[in-house]
This record gives C-alpha cells, sequence and structure tokens, in this order.
C-alpha cells in the first residue's frame, strides 16, 4: 500500500552564524538512531537556515521612513520591523487593517516580506535567506555525502494563503527533486485525458513535514520519507507564479 512517513528530527541546538547545518542534521539523526534512505527528503525550516547564514537584523540599527512610521503607528506595529520588511520587497501589493503583503526581491509574495520576530532573541529579526535554492543545494551535496545515497532537501516556511484560512508549510528552496509533478497528457482513471493538473510536490511535503515541526519543541528538521520522485535538479523558483499567468496581479 502507498505510504508516506514524516518524521521529525529533535536535539538540534540553537544555531548561530557560521554553523554547519548539515552536520549538525547529520549528527542529530545519528544520536536518534535513525537509518536514512534513498528518497529521503529533508524539510529544514528556513529560520535555522536565515540564523547559519546571518540573515538577522539589528532592530536599534534601522531608522524607519515616515511611511513606515505613519503606518506602523496608526497600527500598532513596530516601524522598524515595517521599515525591514519595505527593504525585502520590490513590490508591496497589499497595506490594509494592519496586514502588509509584499513580493519578496524573490519573487515570494507573502506576510511582512518573511521578516519574523519569532523564534529569535529580542531586537532582533530574521529575513528569508539571500538565495533559497543555492542554500537547498549546499546542504543537500554534504547530506548526500554523509548518507551516501540520493536525497531531496526542501527549505520551508510558514505562509499564509488567499482564499483559506490558517498557515501552511510552503517550499521556498529545493534540490534533488522537481518541485512540480506535471501530469498533463496523462488519462486518469475513466481514460479522460489531463489539461491542467501540476501537482506542487515540494510544497505538499513541506505541509506535511509541518505536522511534526513543532516550533515550541525545536523541530526544524523533519525527513519526510515515501513520496515517489526521480532525484534531478529542481527549483524553488519554478512553484512562483509568473506574471503572466498570475490573474490577480
Amino acid at each position: 500500500m502507498p505510504e508516506v512517513r514524516v518524521i521529525g528530527l529533535e536535539g538540534i541546538p540553537e544555531i548561530a552564524e557560521g554553523d554547519d547545518l548539515a552536520s549538525l542534521i547529520a549528527a542529530s539523526v545519528r544520536r536518534e538512531g535513525l537509518q536514512v534512505l534513498p528518497l529521503d527528503i529533508f524539510v529544514i525550516a528556513q529560520k535555522i537556515v536565515s540564523k547559519a547564514e546571518g540573515c538577522i537584523v539589528e532592530l536599534d540599527s534601522i531608522k524607519p521612513s515616515p511611511l513606515a512610521t505613519e503606518w506602523a503607528n496608526r497600527h500598532q506595529k513596530d516601524a522598524r520591523v515595517v521599515e525591514v520588511a519595505f527593504s525585502q520587497s520590490r513590490r508591496i501589493v497589499r497595506m490594509d487593517n494592519g496586514v502588509l503583503i509584499t513580493e519578496t526581491h524573490h519573487g515570494f509574495v507573502c506576510a511582512n516580506a518573511g521578516v519574523d520576530t519569532s523564534n529569535v532573541s529580542d531586537g532582533r529579526v530574521t529575513l528569508l535567506p539571500e538565495d533559497p535554492d543555492a542554500s537547498a543545494e549546499s546542504i543537500l551535496k554534504k547530506l548526500e555525502r554523509e548518507f551516501d545515497c540520493s536525497l531531496g532537501v526542501i527549505i520551508s516556511d510558514t505562509f499564509g494563503r488567499p482564499w483559506r484560512e490558517g498557515l501552511v508549510n510552503v517550499a521556498l528552496g529545493v534540490a534533488g527533486l522537481a518541485p512540480i509533478i506535471d501530469l498533463r497528457g496523462a488519462k486518469d482513471m475513466y481514460g479522460q485525458p489531463l489539461r491542467v493538473t501540476t501537482i506542487a510536490l515540494a510544497d505538499e511535503a513541506a505541509s506535511a513535514a509541518e505536522l511534526v515541526m513543532a516550533k515550541q519543541e525545536r523541530v526544524p528538521v523533519a525527513i519526510v520519507r515515501g513520496i515517489p520522485y526521480k532525484p534531478g535538479p529542481g527549483s524553488g523558483r519554478e512553484l512562483i507564479r509568473r506574471p503572466e499567468t498570475d490573474l490577480f496581479r
């Protein structure tokens, strides 16, 4: 029977700039007595990648602009955090009712440009990694050497969703697997051709992993096992909808 298993990795310490995440993850795997199997997908929380790469801003160093100050005061926000979000954005999508939605320099559309005050010491915020795909690729190469098999790596973050309540994990960076399964041209169980079906495999794996990646319990990494995929190059950028097909831009 088809089966997918999700395993949370415990025991990963607080991450500091310069830490080797792949080595820490491998050490956690061995400490827990787990066996890594071919095609296992490691889903890694963006926050620890950002910390390891030094993507952190000291708020005392930020001088808010008049726009950030006016909007923050109106909605009881920290103007410095708003200004950092502005700096990480190439386009403001919406500013309304205290919610700031922007398009980041990567092309992600999300709240506050991914700038986050949680799970970081007071007076600091974390930014998204500068190149999540490069981060995933670097970690993948090291993990594949550690465990001598083909693997996948996804750098994930929690995003809101239009039209739906609640947050879900999505893939920012991808390495070792194609992030989308294109079923167009195949036939369904009744023999009808599939014309538009593309499955966001990397997002689905990231979302499944979040079920065991408890932020309060320091489980920033999970192994997703049992998803069939063909090893090969992949990129989180493939999941970003092109402007010409974005009906809501």
